[in-house]
């Protein structure tokens, strides 16, 4: 089922997410193409087929327990994986991660379903060099949860995914920027 899913998506980031011209990424870099995934993950059928393969990759690892990531790259995404994993009868918990402590209420870093002991899948739209994940993803260690695997729908192949498994994280991309360029 994967590829035909894989094939739309494709067709949808193309159509909607690559932007031409001179922009600055966040890791202060120079491009001359943006990925602006949320005009696809904010998209009813672009999410639901992200949803789909990524509910996919995590039911391989029967130890991952939750799923989530960083705010806001992650939100939509991480909405369609607990829709789809309830349907599918294999209900996963969920949660995010914040770039900071909030001042007012409980305070906390990441919001949601997380306990100590998890093994989680996190979830991410595009990673260039894998900064705002890694604080993410050590941030969610640090509460006592263990990631297993980091799930991304595009690579922009500028050394993130060695970082990751540096850091003992499984990582799978649903495509590599060159997929799609």
């Amino acid at each position: 089922m994967g590829n035909i899913h894989k094939d739309r998506l494709k067709e949808i980031l193309q159509e909607k997410s690559i932007l031409r011209g001179d922009f600055t990424l966040a890791s202060g870099k120079k491009s001359d193409y943006y990925i602006d995934a949320r005009l696809t993950t904010l998209d009813a059928e672009g999410v639901n087929l992200i949803g789909k393969i990524f509910l996919e990759e995590i039911k391989k690892d029967s130890s991952i327990t939750a799923v989530g990531g960083p705010t806001m790259g992650a939100d939509p995404i991480v909405g369609s994986i607990l829709v789809l994993s309830y349907e599918e009868d294999y209900p996963l918990p969920g949660f995010l991660v914040r770039k900071e402590e909030k001042g007012h209420g409980t305070g906390k870093l990441i919001e949601g379903n997380l306990k100590p002991k998890d093994r989680v899948a996190m979830i991410e739209d595009v990673v260039t060099t894998g900064g705002s994940v890694i604080k993410a993803i050590n941030a969610v260690r640090d509460s006592g949860a263990e990631v297993s695997k980091l799930l991304v729908v595009v690579d922009r192949e500028e050394g993130a995914k060695s970082k990751f498994e540096d850091m003992g994280v499984k990582f799978f991309s649903i495509f590599q920027i060159s997929e799609l360029l």
